[in-house]
């Protein structure tokens, strides 16, 4: 197993360790901030993607940052780097590429708008791929990705809907799809639902559990 882990924080938020390296993604409402970061990615600026007090929390003076610029710019004083679509960095002996993320439903349009240059990353080392897509819909760079582990939003007042995130799954080539950001929009019941007919329909899909979050490939 080339990670030692990666760990579902809640909502979009994710943890991993590679090579004793710490990587989080959109830390949000982190219960325990003893580990501290190495790099932090973050996919756009909203409050629950873009969270201060945890990016504090977590940062060394080492850790670096990762965010497009309209969060970049609010990251004074930390090692940041303002991140736009379709771009690749590296750090920390990581490979890290950038694919846009943004809204094309109609109803959803002003949410995260395509002009924004916001965000989703897939993060490579030692072979292995993992896609976060940030808050997005179904969007034709998706065709593009390969993965081993594929993340994407369901909550679908916001992002995509579960119909729609079984779409993004079978254009996406990954070993596994988990779907994220759900819970809280849809509640129990609809999550339930929403996971019962993502795993009828996407034969790779697998459900990442907040009380037991670790995964390992």
């Amino acid at each position: 197993m080339v990670y030692e882990f990666i760990e579902w924080l809640g909502h979009a938020s994710f943890v991993f360790e590679e090579n004793g390296k710490t990587v989080y993604i959109d830390p949000f409402r982190l219960k325990d901030r003893s580990r501290k970061a190495d790099i932090i990615l973050i996919t756009h600026s909203h409050f629950d993607h873009f969270n201060m007090e945890d990016i504090t929390a977590i940062a060394k003076p080492s850790t670096v940052i990762f965010a497009p610029k309209d969060s970049a710019e609010k990251l004074k004083g930390y090692k940041v780097t303002a991140v736009s679509p379709g771009k690749k960095y590296d750090a920390e002996g990581m490979h890290i590429e950038t694919v846009p993320a943004y809204n094309v439903v109609k109803e959803r349009l002003d949410k995260h708008p395509k002009e924004n240059g916001w965000v989703g990353y897939v993060i490579s080392t030692n072979g292995k791929h993992i896609y976060h897509a940030g808050d997005t819909d179904e969007v034709p760079d998706m065709k593009n990705i390969k993965a081993d582990l594929a993340l994407l939003p369901m909550g679908g007042t916001y992002t995509m809907n579960v119909d729609e995130v079984i779409i993004a799954a079978g254009h996406i080539s990954a070993v596994h799809v988990a779907p994220i950001h759900y819970r809280n929009l849809l509640g129990e019941k609809g999550s339930e639902e929403a996971e019962k007919k993502f795993l009828e329909k996407v034969k790779n899909g697998i459900i990442l559990d907040e009380d037991n979050p670790s995964y390992g490939f």
